[in-house]
């Protein structure tokens, strides 16, 4: 099969399409032919080295995937030939681990792409137990954009972030994968949404999804925020860290919540303290989701509530040239290699 691998840590130069042998299933296992492939953001921070530096090359990246059953293993009934299917990005690989109730601490929990080959290729196996089927009226092409992207985004707006009606949120960085999906989750909980956006193309997207308040990273664009919301959001929701995260903080309300899922801006924040105490304000962290976070996205997917965020589509031997989209942060939604 065909697979696009990096050769090394790098610039997207290291990308090569190169050929391995098919995988075939284990016990518990499906085989899938995979037809769509989600590009992320930790895609681009693993081929540069930051996330596992003892990596062994050759080596497939790639956590999301859409695809068609094509092998069964041994003692899996609930899926047959043919079944389009979503695997989650990330899952306990200890088959007697069942992932307890917060998945991502599971003790063998690993992102696909991270240690093991991921799905920048044409087949994957994955265990049954961690697969979704995929709704049928929606393209390959389009699912491909969700499942990390909006299973991080229920888990940190709906699950952590306990968003409710008519709640006051701030979503920053609302182009981007993860808070294209977090504005629509938001908005199907009955949310009233501030984003944040970098230009006016992806001001004209925000407010396609919904978004009620958009404005520029700037203190005097999110000030705006402060006096939309009577003082200060209820959640705040940060995937960018770094010097964000003061901001987000600071423009919560009394008791309000700040939601931490990314360091984009750095891998370090400081923050007034007695801005926090006084206040009571709070901030919690939060790493992708469980089944139950992508079926309930998946189902607002089937209703029309939430939509896929598709900025670009490349085949799977422009990869490179995908990752320096990326990279540059140009994408607006999320971008998508053809497998098949």
């Amino acid at each position: 099969m065909k697979a696009a691998a990096i050769t090394g840590f790098g610039d997207p130069s290291v990308f090569q399409l190169i050929d391995l042998p098919q995988p075939e299933p284990k016990r518990g296992e499906i085989l899938v032919r995979i037809e769509a492939v989600g590009v992320n953001r930790l895609d681009h921070y693993i081929r540069e080295g930051g996330v596992n530096p003892s990596l062994s090359f050759p080596h497939v990246l790639g956590s999301d995937a859409v695809g068609a059953v094509a092998g069964l293993g041994e003692d899996v009934s609930e899926f047959a030939i043919g079944d389009r299917v979503i695997p989650m990005p990330g899952y306990p690989t200890d088959p007697e681990d069942n992932g307890g109730d917060v998945l991502g601490l599971a003790p063998s929990y690993a992102i696909r792409g991270l240690v093991e080959n991921g799905t920048y290729a044409e087949y994957m196996t994955v265990p049954a137990r961690w697969t979704l089927r995929a709704p049928d009226t929606v393209a390959s092409i389009d699912l491909a954009t969700l499942p990390m992207a909006l299973v991080t985004a229920v888990r940190a707006v709906k699950v952590v972030g306990g968003v409710q009606r008519d709640d006051h949120v701030l979503i920053q960085a609302g182009a981007s994968g993860t808070g294209s999906f977090m504005i629509q989750v938001a908005k199907a909980l009955g949310a009233k949404v501030a984003t944040t956006v970098r230009s006016e193309a992806k001001r004209r997207f925000v407010k396609d999804l919904g978004a009620d308040l958009i404005v520029g990273q700037s203190d005097e664009g999110l000030e705006t925020v402060r006096d939309w919301s009577n003082g200060g959001v209820d959640v705040a929701l940060d995937n960018l860290g770094g010097s964000s995260l003061a901001r987000s903080v600071d423009l919560t309300r009394p008791l309000g919540l700040t939601v931490l899922l990314g360091n984009v801006l750095g891998l370090e924040s400081t923050l007034p303290v007695r801005s926090v105490f006084f206040p009571q304000k709070r901030i919690a962290g939060t790493l992708m989701g469980g089944v139950e976070d992508l079926a309930w996205g998946l189902e607002q997917v089937r209703s029309g509530a939430i939509k896929p965020t598709l900025d670009r589509t490349y085949d799977l031997d422009e990869v490179a040239d995908a990752h320096r989209r990326l990279a540059a942060g140009d994408a607006v939604g999320n971008i998508v290699l053809k497998a098949t």
